[in-house]
């Protein structure tokens, strides 16, 4: 007797722990479904973008003034980086970068060189498998051997960038903007409505992602998406102008702000 009423207590026991078990189950999925919706929400938000007429043409003007004016200043540097790049890489010091400009076309990006000039036609020369594997899924590789030492001094420091004076003074390019992004990451990870919006802008020197995000933020996490857009419903001459001031001491810190 005493063991049949142990065995229904056990059942008793047993069924609420299953129905406490499927509360907490269904608890969880809801709380998951909400926190679905508001990420769809939040993506799907619509963007404010700031910035007129008045805007783009002072903008422009602040371009061609500020590039002509910088290039005159530092022709000298570019000419000194020039002739160790010409020496030390072996190849010719510009490097032509394939990048997404305004209206979504493609636009040749000048950097200084600071790979080996044979880094992408002869890769199997300084990478191993496991290496190649990397660099083609993401197209970036933690210390990468095909960098030369002055490569990566003018990298860290973004002296290498320094020829995109020239694309903003053509007007392919502008001072301060999103951070210019190849096909690849312009169309897998923006929207056709985000790309819309970056495709109304030119990529710039500097910009958002730039002062506050830099390595602290990218495109697996979903922050550099996030910061670049960002940029849109902030952008003024003026914020601009912070922007350049602030862009130095990020560079120095290596991080965002």
């Amino acid at each position: 007797m005493q063991e049949l009423e142990l065995d229904k207590a056990s059942l008793t026991i047993n069924s609420d722990n299953e129905n406490i078990s499927t509360g907490t189950d269904n608890l969880a999925k809801n709380i998951l479904s909400v926190e679905k919706l508001n990420f769809q929400a939040n993506k799907n938000e619509k963007i404010i973008v700031k910035g007129g007429l008045f805007y783009a043409f002072f903008k422009r003007l602040f371009d061609i003034t500020s590039s002509f004016i910088l290039i005159c200043l530092i022709s000298w540097l570019l000419l000194i980086i020039y002739f160790i790049q010409l020496f030390v890489t072996k190849g010719h010091p510009i490097f032509r970068d394939k990048r997404i400009g305004k209206k979504g076309k493609v636009i040749s990006v000048l950097k200084f060189r600071s790979m080996f000039y044979d880094s992408e036609t002869n890769i199997d020369k300084y990478l191993s498998k496991e290496q190649k594997e990397i660099w083609i899924r993401e197209r970036k590789l933690d210390n990468d051997p095909r960098i030369t030492k002055f490569g990566n001094f003018i990298r860290k420091t973004s002296l290498d960038e320094l020829p995109q004076l020239f694309n903003i003074l053509f007007g392919s390019m502008s001072v301060v903007g999103y951070r210019p992004m190849s096909e690849r990451e312009y169309f897998q990870h923006f929207s056709a409505y985000e790309r819309e919006i970056l495709s109304n802008a030119k990529p710039g020197l500097t910009g958002y992602w730039q002062v506050y995000g830099r390595g602290n933020a990218d495109f697996e996490t979903g922050e550099r998406q996030k910061i670049e857009l960002l940029y849109f419903s902030k952008r003024s001459f003026w914020f601009d102008l912070s922007l350049i001031f602030k862009t130095v001491p990020s560079i120095l810190k290596k991080h965002g702000q």
